[in-house]
């Protein structure tokens, strides 16, 4: 065990004030804010007829929730207030309400026709007011949510409110990183709005939901799609550019249904895998509506090797899934990407450095972040947000680092020791996991669930496992990442950041789901004047060696059963010196080749 290692990087940190440099990536460069993340934003449900409403903003702070009379100023929506890119740099602090405001010009109100509005995600508690009417309110920092503000439109000027708050890591909600104390491994606390927001005019009759279910072994695709009111309706796939293949005729739908499942055959399909990233369009059209998808053929399971090891298999056949963790963190913009282009580059050159899959952590991306790894090829292992009380980290962190033998005597229903002791949040943990299972389920490039990271917020999660089974068959899970390992789960889960790597083989297969974390400073691009990481090497010359003799050890730890791994990670975090980028994105660190 490298043991001084250890030791610096768990010890307990003081939260000093440190100097922090106001770095941007390149992409910010290019933003006009009268476009601002102009593109579509839910790439497996798109219309024709919709309006980003990205841009300038009005905001306001207040200490109380009555509505203010005059703005602070404006922010750049979706950028959240305390980030650069926003034209703010305020925190929103627990008993403050941040303020929103703009109008929404329409130059007529079409008959037949229902207007919603969109929100891809707010942190954390939200309410909504259309021309004075209270629409709702929402509570997760991570999830889309809409309302239908037709009965309240007018043509001109209609105007929009969004109130907000957010306890970030003083309360128990779904959190992630976020800390108002920003230190080492947990960043900067975000607020707001932070994905696009949007409108669409649909019909009242109108396609409700679509739900894609690949069918690998019966060689077809599970289609369920819910209308608002029974009518008549077309499918139409195509198998390439040029034309489409499969049509399914109108009488093919019995009258009186609003819900239909069809399991429609695809004979000689071609898989999708990270080498051959092969989208199938598919087209779903009624008398009144139109809404464009995609899908993949593809299946994650379980099996056994030639060597009678357990892996991991894609398409039924072994497959090692070479990951990097990926915290979604921008120095400019916090959560948010600057652009589309970033989320690609950021996509791209972890592929161009070998890696097949990418294991989201603790963060839910925009549905436009999944649709660059469906069509890209990038595998994603996607965590649930955690939350519930602070971790107590000489138990959950630094315990099982320096005796990871001990984490498997303790059982989560201890829940005081994972600080789960309220049985409301908890329940509400419970609802927003499988709420977000329900968002992404359509993904094509997800394929694990994992349930908890280092025991933060751990529960019950055998039982857990169990329920995402049966809403999610097509997917694994891992039920808990790093230590605190149940016995149960779809695979055996390790992190291993200062002792030799190893596998130890068992009935489930063995994965490092993390390990590595080298920290690699490099002048002229630090995000803060205090370093964290595992092992701080001096230039990237000597990182990159490094780097690279633990690829070669994954390598040969593969014929000995490792059936995944995940390296401590694509970028640098603020204090956080350990990506193989830094954090502007504009040095890699590391040569791919071995």
């Amino acid at each position: 065990m490298r043991l001084f290692d250890a030791v610096s990087a768990l010890k307990p940190q003081k939260h000093e004030k440190t100097t922090v440099s106001r770095m941007t990536t390149i992409w910010s460069q290019q933003i006009d804010p009268g476009s601002v993340l102009p593109e579509y934003p839910r790439p497996q449900f798109r219309r024709e007829n919709w309006i980003c409403l990205n841009g300038p903003w009005d905001y306001t702070f207040t200490k109380k929730s009555k509505r203010p009379e005059r703005p602070d100023g404006q922010i750049l929506v979706p950028f959240s207030p305390e980030c650069l890119r926003s034209g703010v740099s305020r925190q929103l602090r627990p008993g403050e309400y941040l303020w929103y405001f703009r109008f929404v010009y329409l130059n007529a109100v079409p008959e037949n026709q229902r207007l919603l509005l969109h929100f891809g995600a707010v942190d954390q508690r939200c309410s909504v007011w259309w021309n004075g009417h209270l629409l709702g309110k929402n509570e997760n920092g991570y999830l889309s949510f809409s309302f239908d503000v037709t009965d309240y439109l007018q043509e001109g000027n209609n105007t929009l409110w969004v109130r907000v708050q957010d306890d970030s890591d003083s309360g128990s909600q779904s959190r992630g990183k976020q800390s108002f104390k920003p230190h080492g491994m947990f960043y900067t606390a975000q607020s707001g709005i932070w994905q696009t927001v949007w409108m669409e005019w649909v019909p009242e009759n109108r396609i409700e939901s679509l739900k894609i279910t690949p069918l690998y072994d019966e060689s077809s695709v599970r289609l369920e799609i819910t209308l608002t009111q029974p009518q008549n309706m077309e499918i139409r796939m195509l198998w390439n550019r040029d034309s489409y293949c499969h049509y399914v005729e109108k009488e093919d739908f019995p009258t009186g249904q609003s819900k239909f499942v069809r399991d429609i055959p695809l004979p000689d399909f071609r898989p999708w895998s990270p080498e051959d990233p092969f989208l199938y369009e598919v087209q779903i059209i009624t008398e009144t509506d139109t809404v464009h998808s995609y899908f993949a053929m593809r299946k994650f399971s379980l099996g056994l090797d030639e060597k009678q090891q357990p892996k991991l298999f894609l398409n039924n056949q072994p497959y090692f899934f070479n990951g990097v963790l990926d915290q979604g963190y921008w120095p400019e913009s916090l959560y948010t990407a600057p652009s589309d282009e970033a989320m690609i580059f950021d996509i791209r050159s972890m592929k161009d450095l070998g890696f097949n899959m990418i294991r989201k952590h603790v963060k839910v991306e925009p549905l436009r972040w999944y649709y660059h790894c469906d069509r890209l090829g990038m595998v994603v292992w996607q965590d649930m947000v955690n939350g519930g009380g602070k971790p107590f980290l000489p138990l959950v962190c630094y315990l099982p680092n320096l005796f990871p033998p001990v984490t498997t005597r303790i059982r989560d229903n201890l829940y005081w020791f994972f600080s789960r002791t309220s049985k409301k949040t908890r329940r509400k943990w419970e609802q927003e996991a499988m709420n977000l299972i329900d968002h992404l389920y359509n993904v094509p490039c997800i394929g694990l669930w994992v349930l908890f990271n280092e025991g933060w917020g751990q529960f019950d999660s055998l039982r857990l496992t169990e329920k995402i089974h049966l809403a999610d068959p097509g997917r694994l899970v891992d039920h808990a990442s790093g230590w605190f390992d149940q016995g149960g789960g779809d695979v055996k889960s390790v992190h291993n950041y200062f002792r030799p790597l190893r596998v130890r083989t068992e009935q489930r297969p063995f994965i490092l789901s993390e390990y590595g974390g080298y920290s690699c400073p490099v002048d002229g691009h630090l995000y803060s004047t205090k370093f964290f990481g595992y092992h701080t090497y001096k230039d990237t010359a000597e990182f990159t060696a490094a780097w690279q003799a633990l690829q070669k050890k994954i390598q040969e730890l593969q014929d000995k059963g490792l059936a995944g791994a995940v390296y401590t990670q694509l970028s640098d975090v603020e204090e956080e010196t350990n990506g193989l980028y830094t954090y502007d994105r504009k040095v890699c660190k590391v040569e791919r080749k071995l």
